[in-house]
């Protein structure tokens, strides 16, 4: 076999993943649930807010949950340790909200993780028979709390957990934010995170959740996670593991979230948490690099040199579909969660900028020098023994 057949059936081999992909996600647009604005809950709500240093997020967070549709019974702000202006600003807006409680963090236990640990402090502060956590940096859309509390009747939930609306600034953050919903839509179909039982269909993000107050309890909470820096994932799968319904939700209507500011918060953002994300294991990783390098980078990488080259003149065909295969996959992801289209037209650059990251993440974990919030943790294998 010579290397033009080879190379040929690289570009069809390429051309099918990334139709494999689109199919996924054109199946997902349709099935992912977004929940209706008319979703009510007669008890009582707490929602939960972890904050580190959040002077900059904290009040426009506070103030949006203030002003749903859905009345709360209570807001909670864990301030773990803030050394910015987030303990004045919270200050100040107690005042205004009597519903507003802040609760001081409790020094950091040995080997446990930053958010887990704000996280269970929260729970143990609450009185709500359902609780949604909120990150500091996210801000619930008007309907926010209503479609939540929708979700937990249909599809019919113990836990939601959702992803806002992914706000982006800075060029690096129109590059890899979006790649986001790619890998969220593109290669598992959605409903079967809650309706198969098998925990390793699943996906999350803790920017929104939301738990019912039975299953928090039953699956002991975020102590049972407090070492993992990927928590959202760990505390999701244990509760799948254990027979509880979650469902993963497309929060486009529920909140917006700026995940982070500038280039150097993706670069560190994410190697945080890639390697652990899918399974803290060097064969994991390298099936990812493998997949998306075939489905998002080979058929730019293998058109460029069908023009440029006249001897590859034979992969021209299969090029062209593999990046119109992913140009449409872009695209209809651009006109669902309102994605840059700078984002779309320069797909492959964003996905070597994430591949990158991916092996940071690794080379990070792999040194035991997970850095976020000014904290360094080691790696999980260290973390847990």
């Amino acid at each position: 076999m010579d290397a033009l057949t080879v190379m040929n059936a690289l570009a069809w081999g390429s051309a099918g993943l990334a139709a494999v992909a689109l199919g996924i996600s054109t199946f997902n647009l349709a099935a992912w649930p977004r929940g209706g604005r008319q979703g009510r809950f007669e008890g009582k709500i707490s929602v939960l807010i972890p904050a580190r240093n959040e002077e900059k997020t904290i009040e426009r967070c506070v103030q949006a949950i203030m002003a749903n549709e859905h009345e709360v019974h209570e807001v909670i702000v864990c301030d773990d340790h803030s050394t910015d202006a987030t303990g004045q600003i919270l200050e100040r807006l107690k005042a205004q909200h009597p519903k507003l409680k802040v609760i001081g963090s409790r020094p950091l236990p040995a080997g446990w993780v930053g958010k887990p640990n704000a996280c269970a402090q929260l729970a143990a502060a609450a009185s709500g028979e359902r609780m949604i956590y909120v990150d500091a940096d996210t801000v619930l859309q008007p309907t926010g709390v209503s479609r939540l509390m929708a979700l937990f009747d249909s599809p019919g939930a113990d836990l939601v957990t959702v992803v806002p609306r992914q706000d982006t600034g800075s060029f690096v953050e129109h590059l890899i934010l979006p790649l986001l919903h790619v890998t969220y839509t593109n290669w598992l179909p959605l409903p079967l995170i809650w309706r198969a039982k098998d925990p390793r269909f699943l996906a999350a993000n803790g920017q929104v959740l939301a738990v019912r107050r039975s299953t928090y309890d039953a699956i002991g909470g975020f102590e049972a996670v407090a070492r993992e820096l990927v928590d959202d994932m760990a505390f999701c799968r244990l509760a799948k593991t254990q027979g509880h319904t979650v469902v993963f939700a497309d929060g486009f209507h529920i909140a917006r979230c700026r995940m982070y500011g500038s280039a150097r918060e993706v670069w560190e953002g994410f190697s945080k948490n890639i390697y652990e994300g899918i399974g803290g294991g060097l064969p994991g990783l390298l099936g990812v690099l493998l997949i998306y390098l075939m489905a998002y980078v080979a058929p730019y990488a293998l058109l460029v040199a069908a023009l440029v080259a006249p001897s590859m003149a034979a992969l021209l065909v299969p090029a062209a579909v593999g990046v119109g295969l992913n140009l449409l996959m872009r695209l209809t992801l651009v006109a669902r969660h309102k994605h840059g289209l700078l984002s779309a037209l320069l797909h492959p650059v964003g996905v070597v900028g994430l591949l990158s990251i991916a092996i940071n993440s690794f080379v990070w974990s792999r040194q035991g020098r997970l850095r976020w919030r000014g904290r360094t943790y080691a790696a999980r294998a260290t973390r847990l023994q």
